[in-house]
């Protein structure tokens, strides 16, 4: 018998619904918020506003793309948090009132393991490779750097994680100090195809274990800037695609090393990324040649898969539907990461 689960992703300043028969995708929808780039970042309040103008419509337009009536709906799927409360609290207010209208389970989503879980969506490529259990997922986005040893899909250990920023924030706060658009990350991958990654040094935090930091890495970058501005009013626009490909290489570098620290104290070879800075061209390529080199599987999402997206949400939610893994009424989000079941070692 098929499920139909409607998945419901309001964390920050994207709309999305999705569509899933089972673990397969029938519909993907999301409603981008370009009002934030004016203030060179997203402004809560506003991301709210928007959600609640959104969300009618991609539900709507989920539900007709895929070719289904709403009576056929097995579940609701929400994202719990972590996120913006505001923005959060759009997506779970609508997904209890649809639910209990239509008197269908209510699963509730831990924004993150989502992330993870992608790895495991059936869409047009039916035969694709998928992570074996365990494996080790690196997620990195602009509010979140950790490492999950994912035991099962609905067991998943954080064995480290960022001490204050992370490695998203760090890109498009160097994006910003430049003077480049936001979001800045994609910016930074652009420009670092044409610059020379070995021109500039920073330094790189000394943190033990599997712990991440980037605000030392912010605050040298800024610093580095400034003395030189002084001496040179130019020195970014003239040395802007080495700037770019210099603070890339340092980010993807801690990032690397990390994982390689994790591999070897887990045994653990099979090996994903996942959220928003696994679009980048570098971490993509940089894991794909250390897994070469030292006989990892290495798995990297699709590109439509990587920024925030219900999809993603669906897959965790037909994991649980099939558990029986359901929310009450009662539930709330959460902003931070926490509120779910997770186990933190990190």
């Amino acid at each position: 018998m098929k499920t139909y689960i409607l998945s419901i992703e309001s964390s920050c300043d994207d709309t999305s619904a999705a569509i899933l028969q089972d673990n397969k995708i029938l519909a993907n929808i999301i409603a981008n918020q370009d009002v934030h780039k004016r203030y060179g970042g997203v402004v809560p309040e506003l991301a709210s506003r928007a959600h609640q103008q959104n969300i009618i419509p991609v539900v709507d337009a989920a539900l007709k793309t895929a070719g289904i009536d709403k009576k056929q709906l097995n579940a609701v799927a929400f994202t719990r948090g972590p996120g913006l409360l505001g923005s959060l609290l759009v997506g779970t207010s609508f997904a209890k009132a649809f639910a209990l209208g239509l008197h269908i389970p209510l699963i509730e989503v831990d924004h993150l393991q989502a992330h993870i879980l992608a790895h495991f969506i059936r869409d047009r490529k039916e035969n694709k490779a998928v992570p074996s259990l365990p494996f080790l997922c690196l997620t990195v986005s602009g509010g979140h750097t950790q490492i999950t040893l994912v035991k099962d899909y609905l067991d998943m250990e954080i064995i480290g994680k960022t001490i204050d920023d992370a490695a998203g924030e760090a890109f498009d706060k160097a994006a910003k100090i430049m003077g480049l658009p936001y979001p800045g990350g994609p910016v930074i991958d652009k420009l670092a195809k044409e610059g020379n990654p070995a021109k500039f040094t920073f330094p790189k935090p000394k943190i033990k274990g599997l712990g991440f930091s980037f605000s030392g890495l912010k605050t040298s970058f800024l610093y580095f800037l400034r003395d030189n501005l002084k001496t040179n009013p130019d020195f970014i626009e003239q040395n802007k695609a080495d700037l770019a490909a210099s603070i890339q290489k340092t980010i993807v570098d801690i990032l690397i090393e990390k994982m390689i620290t994790a591999v070897e104290q887990t045994g653990v070879k099979d090996v994903g990324i996942a959220g928003g800075v696994s679009a980048n061209s570098e971490v993509r390529k940089r894991l794909t040649e250390e897994g070469e080199k030292r006989g990892w599987k290495v798995f990297i999402p699709d590109f439509q898969f990587t920024t925030d997206n219900a999809a993603m949400i669906g897959i965790v939610g037909y994991f649980k539907y099939l558990k029986g893994d359901f929310a009450d009424q009662s539930v709330v989000p959460y902003a931070r990461s926490g509120g779910g079941k997770r186990k933190n070692t990190g």
